[in-house]
């Protein structure tokens, strides 16, 4: 039924490389004697032994990788990612509960950047690394990164990839799928260089500027202070910032076209990057007119903590350099739609994706064109290929599942006695990955640790699902998954 061998052998050999990661954090927990140094040793050699037996495990497997198998293998991959992943904070101390440390992983490798940790500048350096790594790593994907490491990783890594790319657009670079993951590889390690460059030359020290970068390329959100960006009141920094989200938006097929191959034109005629530079600019113009009206800020701060804010939640990255609980409720609203559509598809960016907004819209369009032409033929056609009915259909299924998990999180949290507009961002922020919620109880500036116990399994769920496109967790459970046939 499944080639349970191989899943196994494949499990081994992620924790063999998250064990690898995680021994960086140790490094930098040498390097400033801190408290994190037994935490980090423990969980390196229960990471690396667990991976070890599940390797002998599978040592015999074949090389066979089913769609189902692939399916089944991603979800698995990141909930064993997360259990292990949370260890440093348990062992240390630094986290009292499983739930919290679960949810504090989760967050981080999914990208989403909602964090249970009422103060984060007393860690120590090595445990503040992880978190930004954890995100750096969930940015492009756990199987992603050992399909670029490890070109000869398993038959069938192109169902693995499947199950764990974002968007409904898949670019395919290269023939070979490992080519590929290079070439994404290479473009997301030179955003993060250059971003933490420019940090570092605008102020920032080495261990902060390293930190933000990774957390900003990943559209994470992870900061090393309390304050986030906010902390260095820097309008260098700020647009730095934008910048770097605001490119780690886009599909990283078109970033690697236009740096690397100079078809700079492509990028401006895709239609998804024109929707969500349009989108971005929009609401960046209306929420200025707000904060100029009403919270009475110059100009010049209007436009940077404006157009912060909407590519910070756009990209889905949750990066804040002012408190927006405090503007006008309808520049929530305004947010709420940038947190729903996220940015483009082959990003790191989470949401329902620009991609997707994109067809909608050319379906919507077409119906009511359809009301005026009863016989006509109008092709959904996006970037000159003709999106069939099949793709459709996916969509308005995708769409149905997003909205229908999002309020049935939005329903659990009323009856367990959050606000109602707590409630929903929350529910849209773990869907979408974004990480900052609009509402006074638990703002865009607060940690979640005041939600109860069983709302936040409910939430690490959610944003699993919303990282894994919704369908790869979800066909799990079905049962036709589970038969033979």
């Amino acid at each position: 039924m499944f080639n349970w061998r191989l899943i196994f052998k494949i499990l081994g050999t992620l924790l063999w490389v998250e064990s690898s990661f995680m021994a960086l954090g140790l490094i930098l927990a040498l390097c400033h004697q801190e408290s994190d140094i037994i935490a980090f040793a423990l969980t390196i050699g229960i990471t690396f032994m667990a991976g070890t037996a599940l390797k002998l495990i599978g040592r015999s497997a074949t090389s066979t990788l089913s769609r189902r198998d692939a399916y089944l293998l991603v979800t698995i991959v990141w909930i064993a990612f997360t259990s292990f992943g949370m260890l440093p904070f348990l062992i240390g101390g630094y986290i009292h509960s499983v739930t919290d440390a679960f949810f504090e992983t989760m967050s981080g490798l999914t990208t989403t950047g909602a964090t249970i940790l009422d103060k984060v500048e007393g860690l120590p350096h090595g445990l503040l690394f992880w978190r930004s790594l954890t995100q750096w790593i969930g940015g492009l994907g756990i199987v992603f990164f050992t399909i670029a490491i490890i070109p000869s990783f398993v038959g069938g890594s192109i169902n693995i990839f499947s199950a764990e790319a974002t968007g409904p657009v898949k670019s395919k670079l290269h023939p070979r799928l490992s080519t590929s993951a290079k070439a994404l590889l290479g473009v997301y390690l030179l955003l993060t260089t250059g971003c933490a460059i420019c940090f570092f030359l605008f102020g920032m020290g080495p261990f902060d500027a390293v930190n933000y970068a990774m957390t900003i390329t990943a559209t994470g959100g992870f900061a090393t202070h309390d304050a986030s960006t906010g902390y260095f009141n820097n309008p260098a920094i700020d647009y730095t910032a934008i910048v770097f989200m605001f490119l780690s938006g886009v599909s990283f097929a078109l970033l690697y076209t236009a740096m690397f191959k100079g078809k700079v034109k492509r990028l401006f005629k895709n239609a998804e990057f024109r929707f969500y530079a349009a989108l971005t600019v929009s609401a960046t113009v209306f929420i200025v007119y707000f904060l100029l009206r009403y919270n009475h800020y110059t100009v010049s701060d209007a436009i940077r903590y404006a157009l912060f804010q909407v590519v910070s939640f756009i990209t889905t990255t949750g990066m804040f350099n002012e408190d927006a609980a405090q503007w006008h409720h309808i520049t929530w609203v305004i947010l709420s739609l940038c947190m729903f559509f996220g940015g483009c598809s082959g990003s790191t960016a989470g949401g329902f994706k620009c991609a997707r907004g994109v067809i909608a819209l050319k379906i919507l369009r077409n119906e009511i064109r359809h009301m005026l032409h009863p016989k006509a033929l109008l092709p959904v056609k996006v970037n000159d290929s003709t999106v069939h009915s099949s793709g459709q259909i996916t969509l308005m299924a995708f769409f149905i599942a997003y909205i229908t998990l999002c309020f049935t999180a939005y329903f659990i949290m009323i009856l367990a006695g959050v606000d109602s507009t707590n409630s929903i961002t929350i529910a849209l922020s773990c869907g979408s990955n974004v990480g900052p919620t609009l509402g006074l109880e638990i703002g865009p500036t607060m940690s979640w640790s005041i939600l109860p116990a069983g709302v936040k399994w409910i939430l690490s769920a959610l944003m699993l699902m919303g990282r894994l496109e919704i369908f790869t967790v979800l066909v799990i459970f079905t049962p036709s998954f589970w038969k033979n046939h």
